[in-house]
């Protein structure tokens, strides 16, 4: 059995966990706030997760990238990428405030919850994600993902203790515990690596040319989560709050479906960087057999979705209505975000950040102009086919300029 196999295998097990407490969670959240309040709670969360991608300034794949050639590297990145990310992450903070106050201005949502939403992804969580990042550099997947876990464990944990008390803001005590759940991490994980973070006396600002390297990565992990966050910001605006909810809820549901591919992209990440450097023939070989063992499981997934659909929408509660349907529509979706995220981990293994970056601000841009259009027609099902649109859209993009390499080479 080959590493990365093994690690995939190793890392399904663990994600097979992720899935369970992702899926626990937006249950338990979505039927402790009905679908209006958990669309308006969704929007804001996929808000601030998208601007929380930017926190790190890249600095975080650039860890990624370095570590996975050359272990010896990790202090010196880590020296700026920690500073960068509390000076970033702090100033995205106060952005992400006033886009909520303009954005969500007509749902009246309390000025607390925002707060307790932006600070955590956009400063702690960032800074989470930095001390995870070296145990996937040196390929041990299983383990960086069983700490990237960690929060969401906590934060099922919450929603399990909100709804047990019954309170008459479940909204605001929810948010109040998500902020919590968070500190509540990063001291574990200093407790648990005394150096996650390094001592403050070593840190140092970025250089200008260190900056510039990190700018690509920085705008690749925006872009990255765009495609995925940006259709639920947009049915929260453009639907009906009911409706939104369900979608959300929907769109989630498939995006936990595609956990476990997400154990072999992680998993083959790090050889992927360096395989690009080493031999192309080898790194060919891998892209291929990524691209295949992908398209495999996204059609198996998509199957099993639509058998246990009708099921899901019975847990959710009679509130969400037409949830069904819905994932129905999502299961010819499936296979596009996946086969998307592996096209466009390739380009940013042959060292073309901005080029990913480009596709997929492309695709978000796509995106936006055709649930614009389309769900003046079609209503939610003009969402998922904007969704798709972009997608291909992106998937066309990619696979041409992979070819060119290819070819060239």
């Amino acid at each position: 059995m080959g590493p990365i196999a093994k690690s995939t295998i190793q890392t399904s097990f663990v994600l097979g966990l992720r899935l369970l407490i992702q899926a626990s969670t937006l249950l338990l959240v979505a039927r402790m706030l009905g679908p209006n309040e958990f669309g308006i709670f969704a929007g804001v969360a996929a808000l601030a997760v998208l601007i929380g991608t930017f926190s790190t300034f890249g600095t975080h794949l650039v860890l990624l990238s370095e570590v996975s050639k050359d272990v010896t590297q990790h202090d010196r990145i880590l020296r700026y990428a920690i500073p960068t990310t509390l000076i970033t992450g702090s100033s995205l903070f106060c952005i992400f405030i006033i886009i909520c106050l303009l954005f969500f201005s007509n749902f009246n949502l309390p000025l607390q919850v925002i707060i307790c939403i932006g600070l955590t992804e956009t400063i702690f969580l960032p800074l989470y994600l930095l001390s995870t990042t070296e145990e996937l550099a040196l390929e041990k997947t299983a383990r960086s993902q069983l700490l990237m876990i960690f929060p969401l464990g906590l934060r099922t944990l919450t929603a399990i203790f909100v709804m047990f008390i019954k309170p008459n803001e479940p909204l605001i005590i929810f948010s109040w515990l998500y902020l919590i759940s968070a500190l509540f991490t990063l001291v574990c994980m200093k407790l648990y690596k005394p150096n996650a973070w390094l001592k403050p006396t070593v840190w140092r600002f970025a250089k200008k040319q260190e900056l510039k390297h990190s700018a690509g990565y920085a705008t690749l992990a925006l872009t990255a989560a765009g495609p995925s966050e940006l259709d639920k910001m947009l049915a929260v605006k453009l639907l009906p709050l009911g409706i939104s909810g369900v979608y959300v809820a929907a769109a989630r549901i498939m995006g936990a479906a595609t956990l476990p591919i997400m154990a072999l992209l992680l998993a083959a990440l790090p050889r992927l960087f360096r395989s690009h450097v080493d031999v192309a023939k080898r790194s060919a070989r891998l892209n291929l057999w990524i691209i295949i063992s992908v398209l495999i499981y996204s059609v198996l997934i998509s199957i099993v979705l639509w058998w246990i659909a009708p099921w899901i929408e019975l847990l959710f509660g009679p509130h969400y209505d037409g949830m069904t349907k819905l994932l129905h529509w999502f299961c010819y979706v499936i296979p596009l975000p996946l086969f998307r995220i592996s096209l466009t981990n390739i380009l940013m293994s042959m060292n073309k950040p901005w080029l990913r970056a480009g596709i997929e601000s492309l695709g978000m841009v796509v995106l936006i102009f055709s649930a614009i259009i389309f769900y003046t027609y079609l209503d939610i099902l003009g969402i998922v086919l904007a969704l798709a649109i972009s997608e291909m859209a992106m998937i066309i993009s990619s696979s041409i300029l992979i070819l060119k390499k290819y070819i060239k080479n």
